[in-house]
């Protein structure tokens, strides 16, 4: 029964994220932004690296240090979140407070820079534990290799218990926004049904005027 339950744990461990890397490419004038679906109470931690196109080689080089980008992060409810300029190499970090769709915007802070040409970002999304340095808090906290392994189970199971509450968030607002659409489609029912039968009423009333009208009855 424990080796049961150790697998089980082991493979919803599988279940999370270790991180989203990436790069993309970005004009003077472009806005590049990303959505992370992200637990509540969850630290996020993005490492980033500015490279300019160089005509002369054709590559991509380290770019100087006056080229930065400007990041703006918002949370579900369309509220900005974090708001200001890095430099061309860094690190953002934030943690969310409501469940939901987070989106990351990043996009250059001057166009006198490169006139024209094109920055490659490279960029690294980290979520919940994977944020964690443990060779840092090993060392700060003088922790065992079996007591650093634990820290690190309790970590992933405490991100997986929050991934599991945003699940079950996300299911409670399909269910609402579900029956929202079945009570409106059933009011939009019998509203259609009450204008044929009173379309209806009208019309036979308009025959029965009509053939009147001519004696034909």
């Amino acid at each position: 029964m424990p080796t049961t339950s150790f697998r089980l744990l082991a493979a919803l461990l599988l279940l999370v994220p270790l991180s989203n890397a990436l790069y993309f490419h970005i004009g003077e004038t472009e806005r590049k932004c990303f959505i992370e679906e992200i637990p509540d109470e969850t630290t996020v931690v993005a490492n980033y690296k500015v490279e300019l196109y160089d005509p002369r080689s054709g590559g991509f080089m380290p770019s100087s240090p006056g080229i930065g980008m400007h990041v703006e992060v918002k949370d579900p409810d369309d509220k900005v979140m974090l708001s200001r300029v890095y430099s061309s190499e860094g690190r953002i970090s934030f943690t969310s407070h409501i469940p939901g769709e987070h989106v990351l915007c990043m996009y250059s802070n001057s166009t006198a820079w490169f006139s024209g040409s094109q920055l490659r970002v490279h960029l690294d999304i980290q979520v919940g534990e994977h944020t964690i340095d443990y060779a840092n808090v090993a060392q700060k906290e003088k922790l065992t290799e079996l007591q650093l392994r634990i820290r690190q189970l309790l970590d992933q199971v405490d991100q997986i218990t929050k991934e599991q509450n945003y699940q079950r968030y996300r299911e409670e607002r399909f269910r609402q926004t579900s029956d929202s659409t079945n009570q409106r489609v059933l009011w939009w029912s019998l509203a259609q049904t009450l204008v044929l039968l009173i379309m209806g009423f009208w019309q036979m009333r308009h025959l029965k005027s009509f053939f009147e009208a001519k004696k034909l009855v």
